[in-house]
């Protein structure tokens, strides 16, 4: 299983939201592309990318960030938020980005979605962001009466190969993953699910691996040091 650092851009800077909420906010470091530096220098393999003003936007906002990020880091990363049109999704792949996720597009533009997995192939992964198994949009700003696993569903008939599955109940929480929810996703034949929010602990990260997801994206944690990534990636490997 992957650990993916995750690095969240509000403002310019490197944040984590507390349950998707813009308005608790905590800024982690005014250097986002230090911080990418650090992960790669702890033996990150991928990292993920949020451009949170974007997904609030409804169009990238922090794209010359993400910009020089890509360009000083030699592993991939993969990014979020905003993107909800074909020309924006391939200038950031242009631009270096390996694979651009797509969430409120998935909800509102199945048909983009198709086009671009088309077009892309495996470049195009879909973001499900849940709220008590609700699909929530828009920068997590807006519900839907969309369940997870029927938007998954829909998103493997159109080829859609890999899903991040994000419980927003646990995101920057520090408690612990949804265990349940993401075992439910994880089937035979069906897409690969990196799982997201609540990772605060060693163990939990073994969890996880044993479910069989793909990966696990980590933020908060890494940032108040709960999980040390160099320790936690050769335990995995261990």
């Amino acid at each position: 299983m992957e650990i993916i650092p995750a690095i969240d851009l509000k403002d310019s800077l490197c944040v984590r939201l507390y349950q998707g909420q813009f308005d608790q906010t905590t800024v982690y470091d005014e250097n986002p592309v230090a911080v990418a530096q650090r992960w790669v220098v702890q033996g990150a393999t991928r990292l993920h990318i949020v451009d949170l003003d974007g997904a609030k936007a409804g169009h990238p906002v922090n794209t010359d960030i993400v910009r020089d990020i890509v360009q000083a880091i030699d592993i991939p990363v993969q990014l979020g938020g905003g993107m909800r049109c074909e020309e924006d999704i391939a200038a950031v792949l242009d631009m270096g980005v390996s694979r651009v996720i797509l969430g409120t597009a998935a909800v509102n533009e199945p048909a983009l979605v198709e086009r671009m997995v088309q077009r892309f192939g495996n470049s195009i992964i879909i973001g499900v962001d849940a709220r008590d198994g609700y699909v929530a949009i828009d920068g997590w700003t807006a519900a839907t009466l969309l369940r997870a696993t029927d938007l998954i569903d829909q998103m493997a008939h159109i080829g859609v190969q890999r899903i991040i599955y994000t419980d927003i109940s646990r995101d920057g929480t520090l408690t612990e993953p949804n265990y349940a929810a993401t075992s439910a996703l994880v089937r035979p034949g069906g897409p690969a699910i990196i799982a997201s929010g609540g990772i605060s602990h060693h163990d939990h990260l073994r969890e996880l691996s044993r479910l069989g997801v793909e990966g696990a994206i980590v933020g908060r944690a890494l940032y108040t040091e709960a999980i040390d990534l160099a320790t936690a990636i050769d335990a995995l490997r261990g």
